[in-house]
């Protein structure tokens, strides 16, 4: 099957094919003909495999009748985080190159005003992660009345942030009649009676069954001592023994230790970057932009860049923490193998992991390759490196000791302080309140006779 079976338009088809792709993958070839009919739509398929293009493609074929007003776009699709809402902008940019429509992106980091000017405009599709569109709702600049295709893009990441109560209040501001969209990588239980209150007779389509790993990334698991430095040392030792990295993502599960291994590998010569949600938005893009252009090589970074994020050549994806949701482990490995490339990732366990990786296994429905790795070699470099720290410590400590007792006790008068002056102003030191008393402890004191 072709796109052109689809019954997409023509200008759609055109982008598609400027793109340089020729056939659909599973997802879109499911997916599109249902939206294009204007079906509610639960999609369902493993990180990768071309959700984004799955609802893009059809709602540009739906857009090019009509026009937007000012404050009422007539498209809205929501986002969990500002990178995926990013992302899908550039989507909208690359497949409607032969539209003239209005794209406005509502996130968080960025102006007020400059989001204020493009409603004003109209926007034909709306682009927003929950907090801020509520933002601009309460503020009177945004109504919604007029949204006819709502999409939901990773719900359940949605609910891991605690969004649904968000999503719950903007789906009752939108029309009744409006068309929605569900799309996720794993359908939790919450997110199935979402959906069953908020869609009318959905369909669903799978490209695969919820919750399964593709096929082609290599899976594996490697045993570490729990301390930190350990970890580290096994990290290292597994990407200088890896096959074909080019590049890699290394996921913790705190925004700290990002940062305290983002430092560590760069003292190692690492070219390494760091990616957390306390970034502010432009430090945020800028480091995925340097990722994806090769000046990064190593990715450090929390599960903000688990989800949906589109970058097609990652070789390596490195677990340093094992994640303690499950689902996070399958949006994590997600981020290698796409496009239908090869990938490979490792998970470093500690003893304390063991009921992690349990479920992590039950979820997937398959065991993790285990995997051993050499990494005495990289400990005992840590270690010389931390011998030649404290030996140069102990150096200057015998270079103080042995020098000459003049230039010592010189050094302690330049550190004394000068003696205080009396109040007669010569050098003599001061003793106790010196020449100087108080006249409260000169005036005399009465005492009384004891009575007889």
């Amino acid at each position: 099957m072709t796109f052109e079976d689809l019954g997409l338009s023509r200008k759609v088809l055109d982008a598609v094919q400027a793109c340089g792709y020729s056939e659909p993958t599973p997802i879109q070839e499911k997916a599109i003909p249902e939206v294009l009919a204007r079906r509610d739509l639960i999609g369902i398929a493993q990180t990768g495999t071309g959700k984004t293009a799955s609802f893009v493609l059809p709602m540009l074929t739906a857009l090019e009748s009509g026009r937007a007003r000012a404050r009422m776009p007539r498209t809205l699709i929501l986002e969990p985080t500002r990178e995926l809402a990013a992302q899908v902008e550039d989507n909208f940019e690359r497949y409607g190159a032969n539209h003239k429509l209005t794209v406005a992106l509502l996130i968080g980091g960025v102006s007020f005003d400059d989001q204020f000017r493009k409603l004003d405009r109209g926007a034909d599709v709306l682009i927003a992660t929950p907090g801020r569109l509520l933002d601009h709702f309460e503020r009177g600049k945004l109504l919604l009345s007029a949204v006819d295709i709502l999409v939901i893009d990773e719900a359940d990441r949605m609910l891991d942030m605690g969004f649904i109560p968000d999503i719950e209040r903007i789906c009752k501001l939108l029309p009744f009649t409006r068309q929605t969209l569900f799309f996720s990588a794993t359908m939790p239980g919450e997110i199935r009676k979402l959906t069953e209150r908020f869609l009318s007779n959905p369909v669903q389509v799978e490209a695969a069954p919820p919750s399964t790993t593709a096929a082609n990334v290599a899976q594996q698991i490697v045993k570490s001592r729990r301390e930190p430095f350990e970890k580290r040392a096994a990290l290292r030792s597994l990407i200088k023994q890896a096959e074909n990295l080019t590049n890699a993502i290394i996921f913790c599960n705190r925004k700290r230790d990002v940062a305290v291994l983002q430092r560590s590998m760069e003292r190692h010569g690492f070219n390494v970057g760091a990616l957390h949600g306390d970034m502010d938005q432009r430090a945020r893009m800028q480091t995925l932009d340097d990722f994806r252009g090769n000046r990064i090589t190593f990715l450090v970074a929390s599960d903000v860049a688990a989800r949906g994020l589109d970058i097609p050549a990652v070789s390596h994806i490195f677990n340093f923490d094992v994640p303690t949701h499950a689902e996070d482990y399958v949006h994590r490995i997600g981020r290698t193998g796409r496009a239908g490339r090869s990938g490979t990732a490792v998970t470093i366990a500690t003893d304390l992991d063991k009921k992690y990786v349990t479920a992590i296994e039950k979820l997937i429905g398959k065991s993790i390759e285990p995997i051993s790795v050499d990494a005495d070699e990289e400990r005992s470099r840590a270690a010389r490196g931390r011998g030649k720290a404290a030996k140069g410590g102990d150096e200057a400590r015998t270079n103080a000791k042995s020098e000459p007792a003049s230039s010592k006790s010189r050094g302690r008068r330049s550190r004394r302080k000068e003696p205080q002056t009396n109040d007669r102003g010569d050098s003599k030191p001061v003793v106790g309140l010196g020449d100087h008393v108080p006249q409260f402890l000169l005036r005399s004191v009465r005492i009384k006779e004891p009575a007889d």
